[in-house]
């Protein structure tokens, strides 16, 4: 009887072994996680050797556009966009907000450098913004700013306690440029000579009344984050615009209206959409926007970036693609870094910004996107979409059901990152 007792499991090794079960579940899910991500990194490595190191793709010369007080201007290359930038910077009269979450220590670096140094010694008042994180390969001493320029290296985490709140693991993902408050740059690309010639991203220029927004979202951002008694004191009147409105993702505050801007506008869309996104990895309820509007017979119509910069994220994009094709979603590869987040909607609505279509950027970082309701501006940014397309290939529920083994064992293995990317 005594034997029978001493073998038999108390309730408590009972549940150890359910943990002990667990975790070595959990254990190799991980190992194999790793394993898959190293051999995506191998093989990304041995086709970027091998790929063309001259990188051409087709880009579009837009006219401005007037929508109501404001001109605006669609950027598709990014020389173009930064000689404008730089032009715009050499015309401050008094002050100059730049914002970025990558600004690269390499020769665009340091030209837009050089540029805001020579005016903040004329007496232009220039801010800068950098985020720590997306600048940790950039040389110390490229971050390092003479006293005429007020810079801020924004740092999500300040001090241990933030290590316990998750709004604090927000990086400033924002791209913008605002001189004199009167004329602003707002969308995807970051700083940096890659970005110039290399990938392909969408930026707009705002002139008028609207840059006031813009402006007072920077000014709010800095005095948020920058040192005691380094706030800016000038307020900026805000401008409701019925035909342009800035929305922000807030962090701190657990606010993403730019998440809710799409599901709006998806919902709500009766011919056409055209979604560009760099990396499409969107949560259930717009993933079913999306899909609800190709059943009701909407156009829909994704692009992507075949392989990014980020190849994990792309794997876990073409979890989505069985589902998008059997819907009716039409998806097209594109052939080169595509980092735009725009969007076109019944050739009447547009969006241009920084906020990429994954957890990070729906529910997480700081973000900055405009939302323009004008026929006009719809036009160009189909324009654009054509042309992305024409030199993209699209795929079909055929050739991709026929896809290998391999390649969908480890789009299931990596799914569970799909959580927090």
């Amino acid at each position: 009887m005594s034997t029978l007792l001493r073998k038999k499991p108390s309730l408590f090794s009972s549940r150890l072994s359910i943990r002990q079960i667990l975790f070595r579940t959990l254990g190799i899910v991980l190992v194999l996680q790793i394993i898959t991500v190293a051999t995506i990194w191998i093989v990304a490595k041995v086709r970027n050797r091998k790929s063309k190191k001259n990188v051409s793709f087709a880009h579009l010369d837009l006219d401005p556009v007037q929508v109501g007080e404001n001109t605006l201007q669609t950027y598709t290359y990014g020389r173009y966009l930064y000689d404008a930038m730089l032009a715009a910077i050499d015309e401050a009269q008094d002050t100059i907000y730049l914002e970025s979450y990558i600004w690269k220590g390499d020769a665009v670096g340091e030209e837009f450098k050089a540029h805001l140094i020579r005016k903040a010694e004329q007496g232009v008042a220039v801010y800068i913004i950098f985020d720590a994180f997306g600048n940790l390969v950039v040389p110390r001493s490229f971050k390092s700013f003479p006293d005429c320029i007020h810079s801020l290296e924004y740092q999500a985490i300040r001090n241990p306690s933030h290590f316990f709140d998750p709004r604090r693991y927000a990086l400033d993902h924002r791209k913008l440029l605002v001189v004199d408050g009167k004329t602003s740059f707002i969308g995807g690309y970051n700083i940096g000579s890659l970005y110039a010639t290399e990938w392909r991203d969408t930026h707009l220029r705002i002139s008028g009344p609207a840059a006031n927004d813009i402006a007072q979202s920077f000014v709010e951002f800095w005095n948020r984050f920058c040192r005691k008694n380094q706030e800016i004191s000038r307020h900026y009147t805000r401008v409701f615009d019925p035909a342009i409105n800035l929305h922000g993702n807030d962090a701190l505050r657990l606010t993403f209206p730019i998440r809710d801007m799409y599901i709006d506008a998806v919902d709500n869309a009766e011919h056409t959409i055209s979604l560009t996104n760099a990396y499409f990895v969107p949560d259930a309820i717009l993933f079913k926007a999306l899909k609800d509007a190709a059943e009701r017979g909407v156009d829909v119509r994704i692009l992507v970036p075949w392989n990014s910069n980020h190849f994990v994220v792309d794997w876990l994009a073409r979890r989505y693609f069985a589902r998008c094709l059997k819907a009716g979603i039409r998806i097209f590869g594109y052939h080169t870094m595509l980092h735009a987040k725009t969007c076109t909607i019944d050739a009447q609505w547009s969006t241009i910004g920084t906020a990429n279509l994954d957890r990070l950027s729906s529910l997480g970082n700081y973000e900055i996107n405009a939302e323009v309701y004008s026929k006009e501006v719809a036009q160009q940014m189909e324009a654009i979409f054509k042309s992305d397309t024409s030199g993209a290939f699209e795929l079909t529920l055929e050739n991709w059901s026929s896809r290998p083994w391999y390649a969908r064992l480890g789009e299931d293995i990596l799914a569970p990152l799909g959580v927090v990317l």
